[in-house]
């Protein structure tokens, strides 16, 4: 297995942990029935998205953890971890909320600073 192989199931490896370990979407938003987050992501200082999708999340099975890596190859250590202000969100019982996210790797030596934007679009039973 070459080193960027290697590299990239390390960080697979580590994301899985974290998701193991993380308490259950269900747990800390109880009323929670269903949960789609769209999301874009861009350059910084480029006007139109150049990565966009759509997560449903499975809120029966899914970990409390909203980590997406970043869509830069050449980025190093990046990503955007939304937990904190999707779960604020969720608690609050907001059925749509969003936000922005500057990815805190490197490529190269200078930060990479890719801009994800998204839209958490929640149900409640």
């Amino acid at each position: 297995m070459n080193r960027r192989n290697r590299d990239a199931a390390n960080r697979f490896a580590e994301r899985r942990r974290r998701e193991d370990e993380a308490p259950r979407l269900l747990a800390e938003a109880k009323n929670l029935a269903s949960l789609k987050l769209e999301l874009e992501e861009r350059r910084s200082g480029v006007v139109s998205a150049e990565v966009s999708h759509i997560r449903r999340v499975v809120v029966e099975h899914a970990p409390a953890l909203f980590e997406v890596p970043c869509s830069d190859p050449s980025c190093h250590d990046g990503g955007h971890d939304l937990t904190r202000p999707i779960m604020a969100e969720l608690r609050a019982g907001a059925t749509r909320f969003e936000g922005e996210d500057v990815c805190y790797g490197q490529v190269g030596n200078v930060p990479c600073e890719r801009l994800l934007r998204y839209v958490g679009i929640a149900t409640y039973k």
